[in-house]
């Protein structure tokens, strides 16, 4: 029992006394505690002495870089500010939204803020006023003599067109010609000896390569931000309705509203892509910024100077992308490339010899990795001119050449195939909207008949519809829905139709085989 308490002693002994030594510490001046701080300035002295000898010099190298860029850069930005009149009856709708906002909606969206519409006020229920609608962007100069490139949806229905140069020169703009396919506008201002940007190549850019994004965010002209190519070949299905052409390139170099139209650069201040779009859920910036790579641009911009429009060949063949399901149906041999699923008869396809099945791997030289990529190089080429490809054929290379014709209205329309979607439909009248339970002054297509196990049918399109819009379109004849469908049809897209039914507006996705 002694020996126990003995211990017990022994440990509480020790225990005071461990308790003493840190309380005695703890009680010691600041200064005799330990070297801690005085290491810890010693370790920033060092560093400091190293980022001044390294880091330092590094980072500085870059800021020198992003500096000359901006100030080369800077006489070809331009701001560009747009102003439409418009005839609004009533209040609320799509027309009170900001037009930030707007862009940021998808194709068709806009029938659902249709207020008056929605409540029961059609026709002359409200009174019509008139109201200036602005807008906003950025553009860069391209020739000396006043030829501007910016985005399609800048200026689009604009009536008066105002661009600001770097000095603050107001000057009035003349837009030359749009293409809504690409979402590209070229302007015309009468003044000579402006600085047009160096035009760079954005086949040569990689992703990680450093860029900067200049424009007029929010109406601050002269941003400058910098980011890296964050991806390529980027399509979102933004452009056209869903039916344009895409091949973005992306990058996190802050991009918001106000941008659009403006340049994105390269270290060495060359244009390398047109800053067009955003991927946000609140309209600002998210570090996801889309814009039009300048080899798409070049030859829309030649196009508009030289003719006013743009014009594209035609391949006459419907293509698509290399995937498992593709592979396993045609039986293909490689991994990556343009499929031709099908061949027009008669035209540039058919005649060089392309046959369905075939994969097109190879272009004038370039590499071919999808059926998009195939698409805007054809559409990039002037009609009349010949291209040479590279064609994998049951595992064995061909050889073919094609003399391109030209996309229009004719060619679309060969797409066309009304049974497809297995509809009936007659424009709509004053009487027959009446007799199915409808306005008079309702506007579009009535479906009087829809063939069962159709795709119309099996996405629920019923007898009695209106179909209001085709794609983002109004359509108020057969022909504009077969021009629709063919252009889905074409761009290997769902046909997307806005269809009114007795009080309810939706949108219905129809696949088209």
């Amino acid at each position: 029992m002694q020996k126990q308490f003995h211990k017990l002693s022994m440990v509480l002994g020790a225990m005071l006394t461990g308790a003493l030594l840190t309380g005695v510490v703890t009680s010691l001046p600041s200064g005799l505690r330990s070297d801690a701080y005085a290491d810890q300035q010693a370790s920033a002295r060092s560093a400091q002495q190293n980022l001044a000898k390294q880091n330092l010099s590094t980072a500085q190298d870059l800021s020198t870089a992003f500096r000359n860029v901006a100030d080369a850069i800077r006489p070809s930005v331009v701001s560009i500010s747009t102003a439409r009149t418009m005839l609004v009856r009533g209040g609320g709708g799509m027309n009170e939204l900001p037009p930030e906002f707007r862009r940021n909606l998808p194709p068709g969206f806009e029938d659902f803020f249709d207020f008056d519409r929605r409540r029961g006020n059609r026709g002359n229920s409200s009174p019509e006023r008139r109201r200036m609608q602005t807008g906003m962007g950025s553009g860069v100069i391209v020739r000396a003599d006043g030829y501007i490139l910016t985005n399609n949806h800048v200026v689009a229905n604009a009536d008066e067109v105002t661009v600001e140069l770097s000095d603050g020169t107001e000057l009035t703009a003349e837009v030359v010609g749009t293409d809504p396919p690409t979402d590209l506008a070229v302007l015309k201002v009468d003044q000579d000896g402006l600085m047009p940007v160096a035009i760079g190549s954005s086949d040569n850019i990689q992703v990680g390569d450093w860029v900067l994004a200049i424009g007029s965010p929010f109406g601050l002209d002269q941003t400058v931000t910098a980011g890296i190519i964050s991806g390529k070949n980027r399509v979102q299905g933004i452009v056209g309705n869903g039916n344009g052409y895409e091949d973005f390139l992306q990058t996190d170099a802050a991009i918001n509203p106000g941008n659009s139209g403006g340049p994105l650069v390269n270290l060495r201040g060359e244009l390398v892509g047109i800053n067009t779009a955003i991927a946000s859920r609140s309209g600002g910036n998210n570090g996801i910024g889309f814009a039009i790579p300048v080899s798409l641009a070049k030859p829309i911009l030649s196009s508009i100077i030289e003719t006013g429009k743009v014009q594209r060949g035609f391949l006459g063949a419907q293509v698509g992308d290399v995937n498992s399901t593709t592979s396993e149906e045609f039986g293909l041999k490689v991994k990556q490339g343009a499929l031709i699923s099908s061949v027009l008869d008669d035209q540039p396809a058919a005649k060089a010899g392309l046959q369905p099945g075939d994969v097109v791997t190879e272009i004038d030289g370039k590499t071919i990795r999808s059926g998009t990529q195939l698409r805007n190089y054809v559409a990039s080429r002037k009609p009349g001119s010949t291209i040479n490809m590279t064609v994998n054929r049951n595992g064995n290379e061909v050889a073919i050449s094609v003399k391109l014709g030209e996309l229009n209205e004719d060619a679309i329309a060969l797409f066309s195939d009304g049974g497809t979607l297995g509809l009936t439909v007659q424009p709509l009248t004053s009487e027959t909207a009446k007799r199915y339970g409808y306005d008079a002054d309702e506007e579009g297509l009535l479906v009087t008949g829809v063939e069962d196990g159709s795709a119309a049918a099996e996405h629920g399109i019923q007898p009695g519809d209106i179909i209001q819009k085709a794609n983002g379109e109004d359509v108020r004849s057969d022909k504009d829905l077969e021009k629709a469908a063919a252009a889905a049809r074409q761009s290997g897209q769902s046909l997307r139709l806005t269809v009114r039914r007795e009080n309810s507006l939706m949108m219905i996705p129809v696949p088209l085989d």
